[in-house]
């Protein structure tokens, strides 16, 4: 049975309600200096309600084209949607083109007016040969523009995942193609490939050490990293929005610690935050309306693209903002995951094609899911599979032989269900997501307080950027 696309009455008044604040918003911010600020968190609503309708609506269209898939965690294995991550990144991306003009409010007027002055008398000649150009932070520009070719890049390839099912070997380095343009951009802009030193080491490499091409190596890592993981932990309803919008609401909290009155104004970074918090509320505004769709019990799937989507607005605002060492801090269940994948992953166990957690159709519960082994490991890996066993990080099957025949997949949602036992799908993806909020909460205080033990100051000190 094909779902649903009308909206009722108090929804319909809620996102036109939305769409009217919105629009106020964004008219009024033309009596002023365009507060770009104000006008973000508008496109944010905007963004909620058009992603919100397009997704209802757009549903039996995208199921008449194929793009559906089964719940294999119900017991009837619903036919739902899928790919609308799609719908998000496209909306986002649509409106963030709509917002170029504003952050450059003021020095399009500087520009383009008399250095800011509407009233000021221009001499023809400088009407027709030109205007202050040079007082148009072009770079700023480049770096805004940079950042939604990467997102356009990243945006195509979680469609080409989604329609052809490109096999992870072929596609895991591919975002850092598509975060190129971000780091040209760095390079002629920024270009700053130096670190600080923890204050025990800097009597062996000074107090600031230069990585060179190795930084740009890095923050291509990055850039490979953000989607690649989010696209890992995955698989159960919400659990890749959810975590998603943890994540974002974290990045924002640290950008507005950089804003007055929380540090003197102006800060120095307060420019690379304030492009953050940009990219960031409309990401915020298309998430949460998909998260209405895709939370237990999920109407709809998100598909790769907004696993690759999401993770990228992350790389973006993380190299552009110049705080990616703070953004991976905020993805310790991401790197969790990935490290305890790895064995998996480059197949020193057999990695089967899908390792979601098994749902018991009796209980109505999550159980792990194993990996048969049709030939007995080696000893050495069967030595490390007790050990990981008694550790209580794995879960394992003998025969009668004491060979091993099955082991729990290496994911942290199977981890979870070891631990904690079966448990419904609603109650998995909670506990993951209050695990992210938990160690992001931390990671910001490790970041801005325990950083103090190692470092002689935290950047949001004015006098640590003399």
């Amino acid at each position: 049975m094909a779902p649903s696309t009308a909206l009722s009455a108090t929804e319909v008044y809620t996102l036109w309600v939305l769409i009217g604040t919105s629009i106020a918003i964004v008219a009024n911010s033309f009596h002023g200096d365009g507060e770009p600020l104000m006008v973000s968190f508008a496109f944010s609503l905007f963004a909620f309600a058009s992603t919100f309708s397009l997704i209802r609506w757009l549903g039996p269209s995208f199921m008449k084209v194929g793009l559906k898939g089964r719940d294999m965690a119900k017991a009837k294995r619903p036919e739902i949607p899928e790919t609308m991550g799609a719908v998000c990144a496209v909306v986002y991306l649509l409106l963030m083109i709509a917002f170029i003009p504003f952050p450059f409010y003021k020095d399009i007027v500087a520009a383009t007016s008399g250095g800011g002055n509407r009233d000021v008398v221009l001499h023809v000649e400088h009407v027709e040969t030109g205007r202050f150009l040079h007082r148009f932070p072009h770079n700023k520009l480049a770096s805004y523009l940079s950042g939604l070719l990467s997102l356009q890049a990243i945006t195509l390839l979680g469609i080409g995942d989604d329609l052809l099912d490109i096999r992870w070997r072929h596609k895991v380095l591919i975002p850092a193609l598509g975060a190129f343009p971000m780091l040209v951009v760095y390079f002629v802009d920024f270009g700053v490939t130096h670190v600080v030193v923890p204050v025990p080491l800097q009597r062996y490499f000074g107090q600031i050490f230069d990585l060179g091409f190795l930084y740009y190596v890095y923050m291509a890592a990055v850039a490979i990293f953000c989607p690649n993981s989010i696209n890992m932990l995955a698989g159960i309803n919400g659990v890749e929005v959810a975590q998603s919008l943890v994540i974002a609401v974290l990045l924002l909290l640290n950008d507005f610690l950089y804003l007055s009155p929380f540090t003197p104004y102006p800060h120095p970074a307060m420019d690379s935050h304030l492009f953050s918090i940009y990219f960031l509320l409309p990401f915020i505004g298309v998430s949460l309306a998909l998260l209405c769709h895709n939370w237990y019990p999920s109407k709809v799937f998100v598909g790769d693209t907004y696993c690759y989507f999401a993770g990228m607005v992350f790389a973006v605002v993380g190299i552009l903002g110049h705080f990616s060492k703070t953004l991976l801090l905020l993805f310790i269940p991401q790197m969790f995951n990935f490290l305890y994948s790895c064995p998996q992953l480059f197949h020193i166990i057999p990695c089967p094609r899908h390792r979601l957690p098994k749902f018991n159709a009796v209980t109505g519960l999550l159980e792990n899911s194993v990996t048969e082994w049709t030939v007995p490991p080696s000893p050495l890996i069967a030595a490390a599979l007790h050990l990981l066993h008694r550790l209580r990080l794995v879960g394992i099957k003998t025969n009668e032989n004491g060979d091993i025949v099955e082991s729990t997949n290496l994911t942290l949602l199977n981890l979870w269900i070891l631990w904690f036992g079966p448990m419904k799908e609603d109650r998995l993806a909670l506990s993951i997501v209050l695990l992210q909020t938990v160690c992001g909460l931390f990671a910001l205080f490790a970041r801005h307080q325990m950083a103090l033990l190692v470092f002689p100051a935290d950047n949001r000190s004015l006098w640590s950027f003399v």
